[in-house]
Formats: structure tokens, C-alpha cells, sequence
């Protein structure tokens, strides 16, 4: 196997342009000496924040000190990313984070004190020319008084705070630390121990008993766990509803929609408009049925190849040609934008020894945006390549139109601009590819994508609806109430047509994003609103393609919802919803006319 070069062999080329944000070490020190003298500037705001003046000077003052914070520790983290083994960049990454930690306790009096204010006062505030620029943080900050409390009772829910982390934590420690699992037969009869990390490999087997020990041995683990999980999941949602009520929201559920400004209907909605679609997923399991020539499909044959071993090779200058290429639908603007990323220095290419494993997009308000890849020459490294370039140009037009305050967008928008660019290249390739085994192999590749990103996401956001409204209505929560809701919930997603093995009933004890509450719906509609404006841009061409560059250029100014609705995706309807459904269906028919000829 060929070694893994050093950081220093890494060609120029395949760098990303980090002296783009400091020259060298020596600049940032300048910087970090800067704003660490700019704090003691805050101290003659306390207590005087109660007109316009003061409190537009007040904020000009916490922008600065933010954005070159913000600077100082995406530079730092970024070279210890380079080289997680370089004991300088590791020293520097700590610096820049207990920075962020004393100025986020420096700014942390400006909200409060805005927020004792009156109504009356705040909406004069709002309405004051002077403070135009800080409407939307006035505004924002009215909408949240009535569920914040006094200041003894704040200062209260501060300290229970950290008692609030103690069932994630502890879920954590008994999954990440403590649970073994069983060794497995591999394809060659050679016991490997069952980890988290091989798990998914495992059910990727193409040897069905290899399978079915994994995910038995996983489940039966678990189940031995139960009581314990159970209490931590169920501590959790108790925690859930203490917040809600003390903080007068009517349900938990609206509790975590409240910061996004999202209704409830958006979230039942989507529940809705995916049950009305169950019968197109149904097809699809029976399809892979089919496929695998198998005479019951069962829970642990869903991520089985469904194509005879196949491989796509794909180098890293073709990646990028074909990125752009399926881009063109976006039109001259956005492909001038692209090119300039691919070639302007912006990725960090190939693994090198000691660099941070995975894939992200980052940057700082001011320079351009960064990407970190970890590049194989396959055609999942291709597909990160789009998805990450999508977030990487979300922030270049975000910043390149907004001001530093509103420029960032929240997660409920994060992962629409770089599904919809994966959505593109998707298209692309089933146009332009001819060999049927080859087509076969992309389109399981996107359903599958479906399968898991917005039914079964979908799926997890209603146990979590209904496992939260049974504790709201005083109702038990034991891990055979857990097991029961969630085998139900499977049955009903997957099918008659799929045996719904009795073990499943336990995976609701080992996701961790159930400890992250009502988060989940976020993949399925960043995912659905995707595919929505990926319809139209090839549908409609160029007033399409207007409206989500002006999604794009929109940053955080506005609350999500209004944002998608002026860009023609309307989330707070099912439509979003029902187009992408029948981009799936499109893509389930495909299957079923190859799968005739092969």
C-alpha cells in the first residue's frame, strides 16, 4: 500500500490558500493581542444600554470583536486540521478556543440587558432609523422575551445546565466507551470484532449470513443494555418538557422550532406528505427484493449491493471537470464563482499524515470559504466534492451580500445548497451514462439516498413526536414502550411486503441524535427542499435559477421559512414534499425498466 505522504510533500496545488486569512503566526498573534485588548472597551456599556446611541455603539463594538474572534479561530483550527500530530497548531487551536470562550462570557451581558427592556421601548428601538442595521437582532430579541424569565431564574437555569447534559453524557459513555460487542464471521470465516465503524460494513456484505450475525449481534447487545438506555432516553425527554414548561412554550416540540421561527405544521407535515408516499417506498423494497433474488427481504438486507461488483474510477481533475459541467444548469454567475473556488486555492485536496479525517466546508466572514477533502478517486469522493463546493458557495454569496450580522444561515438552510449541487450531478451522470450496469448502480446510489435521508429520518422525527407526546399526556416511557413505538413506526414505513425482524425494535437505542431532540426532520427537508429546486432549475431554466441565487445571497437575513418561500420553495406546504417524492418515483421506475432488460 502506498504510504501516506507528510503535510510538507503536499504539492502547493493541492493546498488550500490558508495565508489567505493571516500570512504566518505572527499576524495572528498581532490579532489575538488585538481583541484580547478590545474587551476591556465593553466595560463602559454596562448597565447604559437603554437608547439607540449606546446600544448602536455597543453593537458595533461586539461585530468586531466577534468576526476577528471568529477569524482568529477558524485559522487556528483550520492549520491544526492540517496536521492534528503538530504540537504548535495543537497549542495554537486551544489559544483560539478559550479565546472564544472569555469573549462569549464578555458579550454575554448585551442580550440580557437589551431584553429588560420594555415592549414598548424595544418596539421603538425597532423602529428607530438609527438602528436599521440591527432590526432583525431587535426584532429577534422581542420574539424571545416572552419566554425568557427573571434574572434570578435565568441565573437558576444557568446553573441546572450542566445537570441537563447528564443523559446525553451518559448515553455517550455507555455507547462510545463501555458497550463491547460480540466478534462476527466475516466472508472468510474469521471472527472480527463487532464495532460501530464496521457495523455499516458489515451490512454492506455481500454474504447474507455475515449480514444477519452483525445485525443480531449488534441488536442483542443492545438489548442487554435496555433498562439502562431506556432510563437515559427517557430522562432526556423529561428534561425536555422541564424546559418547555419553564420556559412557557406549549409543547417541547414547539420549544425546538421556536429559534428557526418554524411552525409546527412544517414538521407534521412532513410526517403527513412522507405516510402518502410509503406505497412508492414499498416498491422500491420490492425491487431490491428482486435484486437480491432473495425470497423474504429482511431489515438487515437494506444495505446490500444491489449491482454485482462495480467501481468507478474517478481522478480528482476529472471530478472537478464533471462537477462543473453538471453545474452549467446554474447558469454563468454560479459556474464563474465555482471555478474560481476549484482553482482559487479554497480546497485542501488529498489526506496527508495526521490531517483531520472526513470532509467539511469552513471559512470566516471576509476571506473566501475553505474546503477540506480527504480525496479518494471514487465516485463518493466526487459527490463530497459537489456537496461540499454547494456549502462553500452558499457562504461565498451569503457574505458577498450580506453584512457580518446576518450573513449566517442556520442548519434548518445549511444543507440545501449542497444537496441540491449532489441532486445536479446526479442528473447528470444518469443522462450522459449509457452502460445499464452502470446506470443501475447510480440510481440505487440515489435511492437509497432517499431511502435514508428523508423516510427513515422522517421515521426517527415521529418516534420522537409521539414518544414526546406520551410523556406530555403523563403516560410511561419504559424501553418496552420505546420498543413497541419504534417496531410499529417500522413496520408501518417499510411495508407488508418486508419482514420486519423483531430485533429492530431495539435500534431506537443506539442513535444518538435522539439525544439532539427534534433535530433529525432538518435532513428530510433540507433534502426535499433540495430536490424541489433542483426540479425546477431543469424544469424552468433561468427564473429558477434567479430565485435560488437569490436563496443563495440570503444568508441568515431572514427567518428560514421566508427565505425557501420567496426562492419558490414553500415548506410550510407539503408541495416541497410531494416533488421530491416524485423525483423518487421517477427514479423507482428507472429501476423497474432496467431491471426488465437485464
Amino acid at each position: 500500500m502506498k504510504q501516506v505522504t507528510t503535510r510538507a510533500e503536499v504539492p502547493q496545488e493541492h493546498r488550500w490558500s490558508i495565508e489567505d486569512l493571516f500570512a504566518d503566526t505572527a499576524a495572528w498573534n498581532k490579532e489575538y493581542e488585538e481583541v484580547k485588548g478590545s474587551l476591556a472597551k465593553l466595560e463602559p456599556f454596562h448597565g447604559k444600554l437603554n437608547n439607540a446611541e449606546t446600544i448602536k455603539q455597543c453593537f458595533v463594538l461586539e461585530d468586531d470583536i466577534s468576526l476577528h474572534t471568529e477569524r482568529l479561530y477558524v485559522y487556528a483550527h483550520m492549520k491544526h486540521h492540517e496536521d492534528m500530530a503538530d504540537p504548535a497548531y495543537q497549542a495554537l487551536s486551544e489559544k483560539a478556543t478559550k479565546l472564544s470562550v472569555e469573549v462569549s462570557e464578555a458579550l454575554s451581558f448585551i442580550t440580557p440587558e437589551v431584553l429588560a427592556l420594555s415592549e414598548d421601548k424595544l418596539q421603538q428601538l425597532i423602529a428607530d432609523p438609527a438602528l436599521a442595521a440591527y432590526k432583525r437582532t431587535l426584532e429577534e430579541m422581542l420574539r424571545q422575551k416572552a419566554h425568557i424569565l427573571s434574572k434570578q431564574e435565568e441565573a437558576l437555569l444557568a446553573q441546572v445546565g450542566n445537570l441537563s447534559q447528564a443523559p446525553s453524557n451518559i448515553f455517550a459513555m455507555l455507547n462510545n466507551a463501555d458497550m463491547k460487542f460480540p466478534k462476527v464471521k466475516d466472508e472468510n470465516g474469521e471472527e472480527v470484532e463487532l464495532t460501530h465503524g464496521r457495523y455499516i460494513q458489515f451490512l454492506e456484505s455481500r454474504d447474507r449470513r455475515v449480514r444477519q450475525s452483525a445485525f443480531e449481534a449488534m441488536y442483542g447487545t443492545y438489548r442487554k443494555q435496555k433498562n439502562t438506555i431506556g432510563a437515559t432516553l427517557s430522562a432526556n425527554i423529561t428534561k425536555n418538557l422541564f424546559y418547555a414548561k419553564a420556559r412557557k412554550y406549549p409543547s417541547a416540540l414547539e420549544m425546538s422550532l421556536f429559534s428557526d421561527n418554524i411552525s409546527k405544521e412544517v414538521y407534521t407535515n412532513l410526517i403527513d406528505t412522507i405516510h402518502e408516499s410509503l406505497p412508492i417506498l414499498h416498491r422500491y423494497l420490492e425491487l431490491r427484493k428482486k435484486l437480491l433474488k432473495v425470497d423474504e427481504l429482511h431489515m438487515y438486507d437494506l444495505f446490500a449491493p444491489l449491482v454485482e461488483e462495480f467501481k468507478m474510477d474517478i481522478t480528482y481533475e476529472q471530478a472537478k471537470q464533471m462537477v462543473e459541467d453538471s453545474l452549467e444548469p446554474l447558469g454563468e454567475e454560479y459556474g464563474k464563482a465555482l471555478h474560481q473556488g476549484l482553482d482559487g486555492g479554497w480546497i485542501d485536496v488529498y489526506e496527508n499524515e495526521g490531517k483531520r479525517s472526513g470532509a467539511y466546508s469552513w471559512g470566516a466572514y471576509g476571506t473566501h470559504p475553505y474546503v477540506l477533502l480527504n480525496h479518494k478517486d471514487n465516485l463518493n469522493s466526487m459527490f463530497t466534492l459537489a456537496h461540499e463546493m454547494g456549502h462553500a458557495l452558499h457562504s461565498f454569496y451569503s457574505d458577498a451580500n450580506q453584512d457580518y450580522r446576518n450573513a449566517q444561515y442556520p442548519i434548518f438552510l445549511a444543507e440545501v445548497a449542497s444537496t441540491l449541487n449532489e441532486a445536479l450531478l446526479m442528473d447528470y451522470m444518469l443522462k450522459k451514462t449509457t452502460d445499464p450496469k452502470a446506470k443501475l448502480y447510480l440510481l440505487t446510489y440515489y435511492a437509497d439516498q432517499f431511502r435514508t435521508t428523508v423516510f427513515r429520518q422522517t421515521m426517527f422525527a415521529e418516534f420522537e413526536k409521539i414518544t414526546h407526546e406520551k410523556a406530555e399526556q403523563g403516560e410511561s416511557l419504559t424501553p418496552q414502550d420505546f420498543s413497541k413505538v419504534y417496531y410499529d413506526l417500522n413496520k408501518e414505513y417499510h411495508g407488508p411486503g418486508m419482514a420486519v425482524d423483531q430485533d429492530i425494535e431495539m435500534e431506537w437505542a443506539r442513535i444518538p441524535h435522539f439525544y439532539n431532540s427534534f433535530y433529525v426532520y432538518k435532513y428530510a427537508t433540507g433534502f426535499s427542499a433540495a430536490t424541489s429546486f433542483a426540479k425546477q432549475i431543469l424544469e424552468e431554466g433561468q427564473p429558477a435559477v434567479d430565485r435560488y441565487l437569490g436563496f443563495l445571497k440570503s444568508g441568515g437575513s431572514d427567518y428560514p421559512i421566508n427565505i425557501l418561500k420567496r426562492a419558490g420553495v414553500d415548506m410550510s406546504t407539503p408541495e416541497p414534499i410531494k416533488q421530491a417524492m416524485s423525483v423518487f418515483k421517477d427514479l423507482v421506475e428507472q429501476m423497474e425498466e432496467l431491471t426488465k432488460s437485464m
